[in-house]
């Protein structure tokens, strides 16, 4: 084979990756699309409303936010299964802290962020220093954890209607809440941070090989313990998020955002940015599920319907990453073996 002939079938084995990963990339937003259109269709009155879809905008803005905490763990390839835990420790210590002892829910918050600070510290050292997988460490602490928080609040509902806080956070501009302008701005910064600086960098290249990211000098332990305690903190800001949005929340109200944030980040992992988790990829992800739960339940089906779209959503998002990483790496292979005839 020439040398020319050589350089074409290189050029086309490397245009045919583009190509199948810009498809990969822009699918899910043409599946919202049809989602969109599939539910209009079927209900016209009702679903595609101003107030359908400003609800839908408004109800997800803690998911979103929990799930942009999630990403930094599962970047640098730990597993936080105590971020359900966090989002209670941020929603419902400001609300009994206002509700018990009469502190200004913000106050309230600023004392539940420094505690998820140093909780997020905590399963890093206990992950890093005696080399426990993430997954067991967060899972023990984030059940201590809500355990805790149950026991200082107790299982009834506490309401914080009126405090400033949730005056400030539901307020509506342009029909949606003060929350989902903030949520908006917190994903760029992390879309920003993941995927145009260093940092970011260096957090992708720890996930992908800590032993690799080693060598090539990056100071792993750091990236690990930064983006447990990253996580732990967002997952506490959303509680408090979440606390703004409904004016009333319960110590287990965590537990029914885990399956969901996982979901996003992994369905979110093979979109815009695919293989990576990404900051745009999560907030399309989040919103995309949550069109596709109202359109059913517009229709008819019950709470159930969630758990069934959020479980479909995460074994698809994960199937997806790992057949998209397998295609790549054939394209990859098929590349250099022409390089090399």
């Amino acid at each position: 084979m020439s040398v020319t002939t050589q350089e074409a079938a290189a050029r086309k084995a490397q245009k045919s990756g583009v190509t199948a990963r810009r498809i990969q990339a822009y699918s899910i937003l043409v599946a919202w699309a049809v989602v969109i259109l599939i539910f209009t269709l079927l209900l016209p009155d009702t679903f595609l409303s101003v107030q359908n879809f400003t609800a839908i905008a408004n109800s997800k803005t803690a998911t979103v936010l929990l799930t942009l905490g999630l990403i930094f763990a599962l970047a640098a390839g730990e597993f936080d299964l105590s971020i359900g835990a966090s989002l209670s420790l941020g929603a419902a210590v400001p609300a009994w802290l206002y509700s018990v002892h009469g502190i200004p829910v913000v106050a309230g918050v600023g004392i539940a962020l420094v505690a998820a600070v140093l909780f997020g510290f905590l399963n890093g050292f206990l992950s890093v220093r005696y080399a426990i997988p993430s997954l067991v460490v967060t899972l023990g602490t984030g059940t201590a954890l809500l355990g805790l928080v149950a026991g200082l609040v107790g299982n009834s509902t506490i309401s914080v209607k009126g405090d400033w806080w949730n005056e400030f956070v539901s307020h509506k501009t342009f029909g949606l809440y003060t929350s989902f302008w903030f949520v908006l701005v917190v994903a760029f910064i992390v879309w920003y941070v993941l995927q145009h600086t260093p940092v970011g960098r260096h957090l992708y290249f720890v996930g992908q090989g800590r032993e690799v990211a080693r060598l090539a000098g990056i100071r792993v332990n750091s990236y690990r313990y930064s983006s447990l305690v990253i996580s732990a903190t967002l997952g506490a800001l959303a509680g408090a998020v979440l606390l703004g949005n409904t004016g009333a929340v319960q110590a287990r109200v965590g537990q029914a955002f885990i399956l969901a944030a996982f979901a996003a980040a992994f369905l979110g992992s093979t979109a815009i940015v695919p293989g990576r988790f990404n900051a745009w990829g999560t907030v399309v992800a989040v919103y995309f599920i949550e069109t596709g739960i109202t359109g059913l339940q517009l229709l008819g089906f019950q709470a159930w319907v969630s758990d069934v779209f959020y479980g479909t959503a995460l074994v698809v998002g994960v199937l997806v990453a790992t057949l998209a990483t397998r295609l790549r790496s054939r394209l990859s292979a098929r590349s250099t073996s022409e390089e090399r005839k």
